[in-house]
């Protein structure tokens, strides 16, 4: 099974015992490692249900899990293959009681986060309540309860938050509710303060592989060290050149520290790239040496030298995207069997996106935008649909709290906490505790009565959901229903600026279109054919809207060339990358000059990484552009190329082109063969 992994693969495959640290340079295939480890434990007599692989993402989790079960089959499936947080919930819904949580407590979503911390602060304002929920989860992060984030206060700005952190954690636990970082926090705090719950789950997990290890933040690599005891039987798989997630609490501490903790840790380097060709490799590894280096290493392949890496210098934003839309079709025409989907142009940020859209639909070429916003986590969007979700399941707790305060009814935080209190005692959902019959002795009656008229209104309002059939007849209760809560003045309300509720209230009435077409029997397929199914209840339709990514994604082809920032492409690979915006101030992005001489060393060392991430996306050819001008604001100022792509050491005389050029020059050549052609004598048969 291991005759397809070469030497490094195999001794990381094959060390079963102790801790192991795979550093596993970009392209040197660090998911078939884990996959065939997980074959090799089981393979010694290790029960699949004893191994523990932990991912970021559920994608990456989904992939592992498939490719497991191709190596080893049936056993596979008994493995938990998750993410961490997934891990954390399935730890606090089996021994969450300990910490007072029931096991159907409801998980909070960012918007309903913020809603909660603007109640808890007793402001309207979004932005202040953002900064609050970025340093708090920056505390929770960094394993600070309120308590200690208190403690260790050293402004009154910090003090005035951490004193709503404590607000904050008590409306958490009176709503039998817990937040995304909470996923991390309260396990690692139930496994330190619990000494058989923890004992019980080290008996149970005979082997944890940890992937993308050099992302792991504070508590996460506390909760593994608890998970896996002083044997330590883990592999832990990374890479500290790609790290690049500092902003969001990782750090490559927890690298430093893995030797120190366990000193009997075995470190393996995989430096073989099965991805890129070598002119491709040089640079990245010429980029990326300046950093200082945890555990040295060098990237090679044997795919050959390649295409040169090619810089192209631009005008302006719009110059630049004109080009990389040119050596896209230049590519394309030298080979015709080149796909679309063969292509990515990355960049750093979301906002340089626009500029490649407006080009890429000049040119008739069809692009997704990855890592954008999906139409369903809008806020507005969120907000109609737990009305939805309660309308399905009543016993949706965090769809309660969001429906019921959203727009505001009257219902204030005070009552929420009591309701809250009594479901968790009585062991009901916060629906069900309002038809309770001594919840008119644990609230005052005129809470009991707003309660019971939102009871009543959700109730109504799924009757009628149930028996609303037809476009005409579901948009007609769509509109009445909005209008009935006041949605659109909330909007307003809570919105920054006009044009912003503008656009959120433009959302929401494309989406009661769209449920309304359906509810017709009625949509467009990806060709613009408009078809007729069998017309559905409003009920029915919202049942399928949890199934739903996106609007934009329902019927997309997926032939089309990728524009993502480089955060959102890592673990992705193309044939053909453009890096674009390539210029000091985006990339590396503006170094925060009231930071400390380290700090900002810190953070252009990170900026650094995120080049070489973007680098070795490219498995064939990789063109870096930059631009002389740049927008500001209202202004265009002068720009200069980043540092970095002088540190990618390339022979500048050779490398620089002009695509346009080189695409208008195909195109000649093309109509002068085609010329040829038609002037040549024709033969016929006499």
């Amino acid at each position: 099974m291991t005759a397809s992994l070469n030497l490094a693969q195999q001794d990381a495959v094959n060390h079963l015992r102790g801790p192991c640290l795979v550093l596993a340079g970009a392209g040197s295939g660090k998911t078939r490692v884990i996959t065939h480890k997980i074959a090799r434990l089981i393979q010694t007599g290790v029960e699949g249900r004893r191994i523990a692989a932990i991912t970021f993402t559920n994608k990456a989790a989904t992939e592992m899990r498939e490719r497991a079960r191709q190596l080893v089959g049936k056993p596979a499936g008994e493995v938990l293959i998750c993410t961490f947080h997934a891990l954390g919930v399935r730890l606090l819904r089996e021994d969450g009681a300990a910490l007072g949580l029931k096991p159907q407590f409801s998980i909070l979503d960012s918007d309903d986060v913020l809603s909660l911390l603007k109640d808890c602060g007793a402001t309207t304002d979004a932005a202040t309540a953002r900064q609050w929920q970025w340093t708090i989860s920056g505390w929770k992060n960094a394993g600070l309860n309120a308590a200690a984030a208190l403690a260790q206060a050293t402004s009154e700005g910090e003090r005035q938050t951490a004193r709503l952190m404590a607000r904050y954690e008590e409306r958490l636990a009176a709503y039998q509710s817990v937040d995304f970082d909470d996923l991390i926090g309260l396990p690692l705090r139930l496994l330190q303060q619990n000494e058989q719950t923890m004992q019980k789950w080290q008996a149970r997990l005979a082997h944890v592989l940890v992937d993308e290890y050099q992302d792991t933040n504070a508590t996460q690599y506390e909760l593994m060290k608890l998970l896996v005891g002083a044997q330590g039987s883990f592999t832990a798989v990374g890479d500290d050149d790609q790290s690049i997630y500092g902003w969001r609490g990782a750090t490559l501490d927890n690298l430093r520290r893995l030797p120190l903790d366990f000193p009997r840790l075995k470190v393996i380097k995989l430096e073989q790239n099965y991805r890129s060709t070598g002119a491709i490799l040089r640079a990245a590894n010429n980029v990326i040496g300046p950093n200082p280096k945890l555990f040295p290493k060098r990237l090679y392949s044997e795919l050959g030298e390649g295409e040169p890496v090619r810089v192209v210098d631009c005008d302006h934003e719009a110059h630049e995207a004109e080009r990389a839309v040119a050596r896209i079709q230049s590519l394309r025409q030298t080979s015709p069997h080149k796909e679309w989907r063969d292509f990515a142009i990355l960049y750093r940020a979301n906002h340089q996106a626009r500029v490649f859209e407006q080009a890429l639909r000049r040119a008739q070429i069809p692009y997704k935008v990855s890592g954008g916003q999906s139409f369903f986590d809008r806020v507005e969007i969120k907000d109609l649909c737990a009305w939805l979700r309660l309308w399905i399941n009543e016993d949706d707790d965090p769809a309660f709290l969001r429906a019921v305060t959203t727009p505001k009814r009257g219902i204030g935080h005070q009552t929420l906490a009591q309701l809250g209190e009594f479901a968790a005692k009585a062991h009901l959902s916060l629906f069900g505790a309002l038809y309770a019959h001594s919840l008119g002795a644990a609230l005052p009656a005129r809470a009991v009565a707003g309660l019971h008229e939102f009871g009543r209104e959700l109730n109504e309002l799924r009757h009628r959901a149930r028996h609303t059939v037809g476009r005409e007849a579901a948009r007609a209760f769509l509109d009445e229903w909005l209008q009935a809560i006041h949605y659109e003045k909330h909007l307003h309300d809570s919105s920054d600026t006009a044009p912003q509720a503008t656009a959120r209230w433009g959302n929401v009435l494309e989406f009661c279109d769209w449920m309304a077409d359906r509810c017709g029997g009625q949509i467009t397929d990806a060709a613009g054919v408009s078809l007729s199914l069998e017309p559905k209840t409003l009920l029915d339709v919202a049942q399928t809207i949890s199934l739903i990514s996106t609007l934009n994604e329902r019927d997309q082809d997926p032939n089309v060339v990728t524009l993502s920032t480089l955060h959102a492409a890592k673990g992705l690979e193309w044939p053909h990358v453009v890096l674009a915006g390539v210029i000091e101030g985006l990339l590396p992005f503006r170094p925060d000059e009231d930071a400390g001489a380290a700090a900002q060393a810190a953070r252009i060392e990170e900026e650094r990484r995120l080049m070489y991430v973007g680098i070795t996306r490219a498995q064939r050819t990789l063109a870096v552009s930059w631009t002389r001008r740049r927008k500001k604001g209202r202004e265009i100022v002068a720009a200069r190329p980043s540092r970095f792509i002088a540190e990618m050491a390339l022979d500048q005389a050779t490398v620089r082109e002009d695509p346009r050029e080189k695409l208008k020059a195909l195109r000649a050549e093309f109509a002068q063969r085609a010329s040829a052609q038609s002037a040549a004598p024709t033969h016929t048969t006499p």
